[in-house]
Parts: structure tokens; C-alpha cells; sequence
């Protein structure tokens, strides 16, 4: 196999983590909302940890949107 063809291939295979980080923010948003809507009066003291669980699924989003770069245009 190539190399150009093999460092686009692990690209594409680290970009998958950008798509996964998408499905954690809506199943967190998605989370608080559904708990929001069961107890509406807890909803406020839940807003932080629903800040830090998407911050969290972002930074991993990021991170294998860097990986997928530094393996494309680094070497």
C-alpha cells in the first residue's frame, strides 16, 4: 500500500471520533432535557453538570479532529 493512501486512510479512521463526539452531545442535551421535564424544579441545579458533559464530549471531538490533521499534514 502507499503511504499517501495509508496516511489518508488513518485520517479518515480518527475523524470517526468527530462524528461520535455529535452523538454524545445530543445524548447529553438529550438527557437533561428528558430529566428537565420530569422534575422542571431540579432542572437549574443540573445546568453545570450539563455544561461539563458537553464540554467533555467536545474536547473529545476536537481532539480526534487534531489527531486527524496532525496525521494528514505532519509527517
Amino acid at each position: 500500500m502507499d503511504p499517501a493512501s495509508a496516511k489518508v486512510i488513518g485520517a479518515g479512521l480518527a475523524a470517526i471520533g468527530v462524528g461520535a463526539a455529535s452523538i454524545g452531545v445530543g445524548f447529553v442535551f438529550g438527557s437533561f432535557l428528558q430529566s428537565a421535564l420530569r422534575n422542571p424544579a431540579a432542572a437549574d441545579g443540573q445546568q453545570g453538570r450539563l455544561f461539563i458533559g458537553f464540554a467533555a464530549a467536545e474536547l473529545l471531538g476536537l481532539m480526534a479532529f487534531a489527531i486527524a490533521m496532525i496525521i494528514l499534514y505532519a509527517s
